[in-house]
């Protein structure tokens, strides 16, 4: 299988339009043509995965974090990120990062940490917005469901966990036809008008693409009439963070306790508890402090994330307890279920699970 190959799998479960748009997600080193002997997966891309890379005979690193996130303007080997990327060039391993594509979807980042705790009807904490277009477009009656069928095959008409979603209107459609014209329905030079049925579909950004491909290849019209137009409705399937609750309330201590087991972390700060029982828990995978009033709001009786600052901690008040159980911790999952979707997708291809150490941070 080549890169393309590979990545196109990685982008079905996180398309890289899913991304904030402050990100760098997708290939960034390497030739997307090339012949993939193996695939190593890691948080982080260092020098040291790299060169694990090398030792299992995997030419292709995909990663969460990015290892090229601002412009590099030099390799001379200065900077981590710089000799990182010269070993990558050097060695021909292609460097593949997600990040938030897949921070955003439901089974990515968030989605595993709340499967970590046993979280149940979980929801997406703060919906992503301007991810939702809608197409209009206007059809023969009697062509109007082969037309409907081709958009839904290409991924229109989603809504949640509903499929075929559509709005149709009946009425009139005028044209005249040019003599250059070759119509599907009336005569050059002549006003021609259609029963036509005036159709309604949204659809998630990434599928533009497919849309419109289906859109022109199945309308019957030489030139179809047809708007796209971006919605301002949040997508409650996407977005930042998670929220969930607990089979069985429980004190804030024996929360911090259990999350303490199950993440490994030799130390959680926190903010005040509180007097009330933690049932409701939201979940933001690295730094997340920008989730708080999102995660009072939710009703949330803890918010677990990474990276909060001394001032983060005063927000969450007396009515939300606020823990930093470290930026790695949070995330450490990730590399975890990738293997895993990668094993699903590709059995019988060399997957490794990276075994070197990537915490920047240790504790003493």
């Amino acid at each position: 299988m080549t890169v393309k190959e590979i990545t196109s799998i990685l982008e079905e479960r996180a398309p890289l339009a899913f991304a904030e748009e402050f990100d760098n997600v997708g290939l960034l080193v390497g030739d997307p043509h090339m012949e993939v002997t193996g695939i190593l997966v890691t948080l982080d891309t260092l020098e040291a995965v790299v060169e694990e890379a090398v030792e299992k005979n995997c030419n292709l690193v995909v990663s969460f974090h990015p290892i090229l996130f601002k412009g590099l303007k030099r390799l001379t080997g200065a900077t981590y990120v710089e000799r990182t990327v010269a070993l990558a060039i050097r060695h021909q391993v292609a460097l593949y990062s997600m990040h938030t594509a897949l921070d955003n979807v439901r089974q990515g980042v968030n989605g595993k940490i709340c499967e970590v705790l046993g979280l149940q009807r979980t929801r997406i904490l703060i919906p992503k917005q301007g991810m939702i277009k809608k197409l209009v477009t206007y059809v023969p009656r009697g062509q109007k469901d082969a037309l409907l069928e081709k958009l839904f095959d290409a991924g229109a008409g989603q809504i949640g966990d509903y499929s075929h979603c559509s709005f149709s209107l009946e009425g009139t459609g005028s044209f005249l036809p040019s003599e250059q014209a070759n119509p599907a329905v009336g005569q050059p030079g002549k006003l021609h008008l259609e029963p036509e049925a005036q159709l309604h579909l949204t659809f998630t950004a990434d599928r533009e693409p497919a849309v419109l491909q289906a859109l022109f290849a199945h309308h019957p019209y030489e030139e179809a009439a047809y708007e796209v137009t971006p919605l301002s409705n949040a997508h409650q399937h996407l977005g930042m963070g998670m929220v969930g609750e607990l089979e069985s309330p429980m004190t804030p201590g024996e929360f911090l306790k259990l999350v303490r087991e199950r993440f490994g972390t030799p130390c959680i700060r926190h903010s005040r508890f509180h007097d009330r029982l933690v049932s409701k828990v939201a979940v933001l995978g690295g730094s997340g402090a920008f989730a708080i009033d999102a995660a009072r709001a939710a009703g949330a009786d803890i918010l677990l994330t990474g990276d909060v600052k001394y001032h983060d901690f005063f927000r969450a008040a007396d009515r939300m307890v606020v823990a930093d159980i470290g930026h790695y911790e949070s995330e450490q999952f990730t590399k975890n279920l990738l293997v895993d979707y990668l094993t699903e997708k590709i059995p019988n291809f060399a997957i490794s699970l990276s075994e070197t150490k990537t915490n920047p941070i240790n504790y003493f």
